[in-house]
């Protein structure tokens, strides 16, 4: 059975109210429920605007700002310029899969450990230090499964984006430019078109 969506109201006070407990939680314990994968939802108590992104970006700043970031300013700054570029659309949608698919071969090294060390096994750094030496073949193997799978990706925006092109440029009609036309098919009844068989000067 799915999860029921769990609905955490925001007031002007910046308080969140979780309507399943019936009291207020922190930024912290919206956090928890992230990380615990709830399916939840943020809305502004006055207005019931959708405010879920904004908390979770304001998850996201804490964490960064936390002494360890996981984005470079380098990395930021190229995201900012996406916005209001053309590129902007397909290019969250090509972080989104390349994330999910880091995703499943995360998942899928999980299994692997759980395999070799059993279920109840505490994946610490030094166990994936030693997971990873023993399973360097199926890690490489995942990882250019990986690899391949965000390389079809960008193609497949590359494509996106000539699609676009085309179907923008094709509304355009261009001075004495005739689709298909080659100077080798002169159509010979045209207005001051030469005879066929005329020597070239």
């Amino acid at each position: 059975m799915a999860d029921q969506l769990r609905l955490i109201k925001k007031y002007p006070n910046r308080r969140l109210y979780d309507t399943q407990t019936s009291s207020y939680i922190t930024l912290a314990d919206v956090k928890e429920l992230v990380l615990e994968h709830g399916v939840f939802q943020v809305v502004d108590a006055k207005t019931g605007d959708d405010l879920t992104r904004n908390i979770l970006l304001q998850i996201i700043l804490e964490e960064e700002a936390g002494g360890a970031p996981m984005f470079t300013s380098d990395l930021l700054s190229q995201m900012i310029r996406f916005y209001g570029n053309a590129m902007q659309g397909m290019m969250g949608k090509y972080l989104e899969n390349n994330i999910k698919g880091f995703t499943d071969m995360q998942a899928k090294l999980q299994e692997q450990v759980r395999s070799v060390y059993g279920e109840k096994a505490t994946v610490s750094q030094d166990l994936w230090a030693q997971f990873l030496n023993f399973q360097g073949p199926a890690m490489q193997s995942m990882m250019g499964a990986y690899m391949e799978q965000s390389k079809k990706m960008y193609a497949q925006m590359q494509e996106q984006l000539d699609s676009q092109t085309r179907n923008i440029f094709s509304g355009f009609q261009f001075p004495n430019f005739v689709a298909g036309f080659t100077p080798d098919k002169i159509d010979p009844e045209a207005p001051g078109a030469e005879p066929a068989g005329t020597p070239k000067k």
